[in-house]
């Protein structure tokens, strides 16, 4: 384990890190020409439309009112003081529930440590273990781990009882969260304004027809199979490659705005370029010219491209959006089996629509377990072979590991000023480096599984990338951050000896996480609210395309969540906590400032900055409860291993009635709340539809639902058909282009598993 030294050093950088983040923070976001990066929120929503200035062209730029210097830390408590129920009508149920999980780090950790400190740091500093041990080198940081008992010490069972106080203080604060997250889950719901999510369902896997186009195989079965409820339908078109020529006409656009904003400033020179890769080569010519004429070309094909499109079969997709003329309608098809085949009319409550993501639209569902087991294949081997770089970060945490195998570095590591540095602060900024591009390539890898909207994303990659740090961040430190060598023996041993070795190892390893802790959480947040990657963007874009407040308007980058990146990071820390909250105490304290600074930082964030791309109610917090059980059953199983090295095998079966108790308080909550976030009670949507139409009896639900579901790239007038069937008619036989079938053979392949009866209900009606 480290030395206070090394954890002084990476403290001091960090907090001088973090200190100068937020003071430039503080300053740069009550400057005029930054009001746009640090509010882009309140411009979206048409509360703010230019910064607040005193009226002097240079307090256009740069903030000469005083007395704002002297308030530049009022936005501290501005972030606490919004009320929950505005802060969910501000900026949705995601986002306050987000924030809730930093809050609930701070209800479990808080108690803990008190405790700790008060029972278990005294037991081990007045064990005397360590001192008693000759030619035994240790750390004052060690006098407070459980390093410094003895083997088979009636001490540890201070360290059993505080296991289970712990234990059942996770299990009221856990109950208690999913319970309140559930509460306001329903009431979310139930207060909703009218979405066109809340009466449509995606359907999959249509079945093929030989007398029907897919769009009628879907009004003819929904039209029969849902008469009462059934309103209209919108198919889906396989527009990929029409989306990349839009997106790079965009491209251009953009290019073509910043010559033209050139050649404004200075008319009498026409801007050029070279036609060639990155305009370093090719033939010179006018740049406006030419990217009007790439422009006009782009357009043509685009146009072409969406006739293609609309007109060819193969570009219509088996599958549709199907939407209801009430909730309960919807309810009741997405959340049942259409068919006694299982495989075919599939369906699901819709996202809505900003949450579609439309180019998985266009995959076949029969390729989805294809890829899906590739994915899972291809994660298998990345999770694996990142051991390497996280064996070369840890040797850096292990100095005598370095002399050994480098010994010509020894002179440069054994300096005083250096080996602070290098052993309590390096560590954790290296390792974060090389986790910076990974969360970029676990989305790739969901979007490849065919997942169809960006908040499903977000959660398969979040739980990738929850299993790859605990695999190679926590696992991975503790078993190769011991030494080079200890990774072989690992790998040959035996399964059951995996809990001995991984907790035996986990003392050693206090200072490293400390120093990553500090490094990703206390230096990574307040780099957060800085945000000086859109703030370069912005100023950028301002210079060079912003011409209208329109272009000022569109170069802001409000950002998001980004729940996929930020909430695994947030499960290692409460995994870490809840592990060292009986081996190291002394790690609570960074963990208890993790959670209050992220707290303050991220509340301003989704005031302030944040523009969610969707909106799920809260429907993540099933995987965020399952991952901090798995965290705490961990916890639990690493102790036992640890105390099983210590010849302390009585007391060791204290422990094992936990992981069980753990598994039991899971499923229990599973079964009483998980419902809640996955179906759409019968009874809600009832009340609601009643709600409606006493409220609003003049509804055409029709026209307001036309167009929600037509993908981007078109306009709302260029697909859309409105296909339903008439309300006002009586007559319960559907009209079909399909011949009759009452004579096929029962083993013909249009039975009723692929669609409908339809010998029984789709004859077609005498004129």
């Amino acid at each position: 384990m480290g030395s206070l030294t090394d954890i002084g050093v990476s403290a001091g950088i960090n907090i001088l890190s973090a200190l100068g983040f937020l003071l430039a923070f503080a300053v740069l976001r009550i400057q005029p020409i930054n009001d746009r990066v640090y509010f882009p929120k309140w411009y979206l929503k048409g509360t703010r439309s230019s910064p607040r200035h005193l009226g002097t062209v240079i307090s256009k730029f740069v903030n000469a009112d005083m007395s704002t210097y002297i308030r530049f830390l009022n936005w501290m408590p501005a972030a606490l003081r919004m009320p929950e129920p505005e802060l969910i009508e501000h900026a949705g149920l995601d986002s306050a529930v987000y924030v809730r999980i930093y809050l609930l780090g701070l209800k479990i950790f808080v108690p803990i440590a008190l405790l700790a400190f008060a029972v278990l740091v005294p037991v081990n500093w007045t064990s005397g273990t360590l001192e008693n041990e000759k030619g035994l080198s240790y750390d004052q940081i060690d006098k407070l781990s459980i390093s410094n008992l003895g083997k088979g010490s009636k001490r540890f069972w201070a360290h059993i009882a505080m296991c289970y106080v712990f234990t059942f203080w996770v299990f009221f604060v856990l109950f208690h969260e999913y319970k309140v997250v559930t509460t306001m889950r329903l009431r979310f719901l139930a207060n909703q304004n009218r979405r066109p999510d809340q009466y449509t369902v995606l359907v999959r896997n249509v079945p093929p027809d030989p007398d029907e186009t897919v769009s009628e195989h879907v009004e003819h079965f929904f039209a029969v199979n849902h008469c009462d409820h059934y309103l209209s339908h919108q198919i889906v078109y396989n527009a990929n490659h029409l989306s990349g020529l839009v997106e790079k006409k965009k491209g251009l656009q953009n290019w073509l705005i910043y010559y033209e904003n050139k050649h404004a400033k200075n008319p009498a020179k026409k801007p050029t370029m070279k036609t060639g890769l990155w305009g370093l080569w090719g033939q010179r010519v006018d740049a406006i010219e030419y990217y009007k004429k790439e422009i006009e070309e782009l357009c043509k094909q685009e146009d072409e491209e969406r006739q293609k499109v609309i007109t060819d079969p193969n570009s219509i997709m088996p599958a549709a959006f199907v939407s209801f003329k009430t909730r309960w309608g919807a309810a009741v098809c997405a959340q049942t089996q259409q068919t006694s085949n299982p495989t075919v009319w599939l369906t699901e409550w819709a996202p809505e629509p900003r949450d579609v993501y439309w180019a998985n639209l266009a995959i076949p569902y029969v390729e989805l377990s294809v890829r899906r087991l590739i994915i899972a294949v291809s994660f298998f081997f990345l999770t694996f072979f990142f051991m390497v770089p996280i064996a070369i970060v840890q040797s850096l945490a292990n100095l005598d590991d370095i002399e050994k195998v480098l010994p010509f570095l020894k002179p440069i590591i054994e300096r005083n000023s250096l080996r602070p540095v290098i052993q309590g602060f390096l560590p954790g900024i290296v390792l974060k480096i090389f986790l910076i591009l990974l969360p970029t390539i676990l989305m790739a890898m969901s979007k490849i599984e065919g997942h169809t909207s960006l908040s499903g994303l977000d959660r398969k990659t979040a739980t990738k990338y929850y299993v790859f740090l605990f695999v190679n961040v926590f696992l991975g430190s503790v078993i190769t951050g011991t030494a080079f060598q200890q990774l072989d023996n690992f790998i040959h041993q035996s399964a059951n000896k995996i809990p001995e070795v991984v907790g035996e190892s986990i003392p050693m390893k206090a200072t490293f996480f400390m120093t990553y802790i500090m490094v990703d959480g206390w230096a990574g947040v307040a780099a957060e609210v800085l945000r000086l990657k859109p703030l370069v963007i912005f100023h950028i874009k301002n210079a060079f395309l912003v011409r209208t407040e329109h272009d000022r308007e569109q170069a802001m980058d409000p950002g998001s969540l980004d729940f996929y990146n930020t909430e695994p990071r947030l499960q290692l820390y409460f995994l870490l906590g809840l592990v060292y909250a009986v081996v190291t105490p002394m790690l609570l304290p960074f963990i208890i400032v993790f959670f209050s600074l992220a707290y303050l930082v991220f509340r301003h964030q989704i005031i302030n900055v944040y523009n969610q791309q969707y909106e799920s109610g809260a429907q993540f917090w099933p995987d965020v409860h399952m991952r901090l059980i798995i965290a705490l059953m961990v916890s639990q199983i690493l102790l036992l291993g640890l105390l099983s090295t210590q010849e302390a095998e009585k007391s060791t079966i204290a422990l094992l009635p936990l992981p069980v108790l753990s598994l039991w308080f899971h499923y229990v909550c599973k079964g009483r709340f998980e419902p809640a976030f996955v179906k759409f009670p019968l009874q809600d949507a009832m009340v609601k539809d009643t709600l409606e139409r006493a409220n609003d009896p003049t509804l055409n639900l029709r026209d307001y639902l036309k167009g929600a579901y037509v993908h981007p790239v078109f306009q709302k007038n260029d697909i859309y058909e409105l296909v339903t069937i008439d309300e006002e008619e009586k007559n319960p036989l559907v009209v079909t282009k399909r011949q009759s079938r009452m004579t096929t053979p029962g083993g013909s392949k249009f039975n009723s598993s692929s669609g409908t009866n339809e010998g029984e209900f789709s004859r077609i009606p005498p004129p």
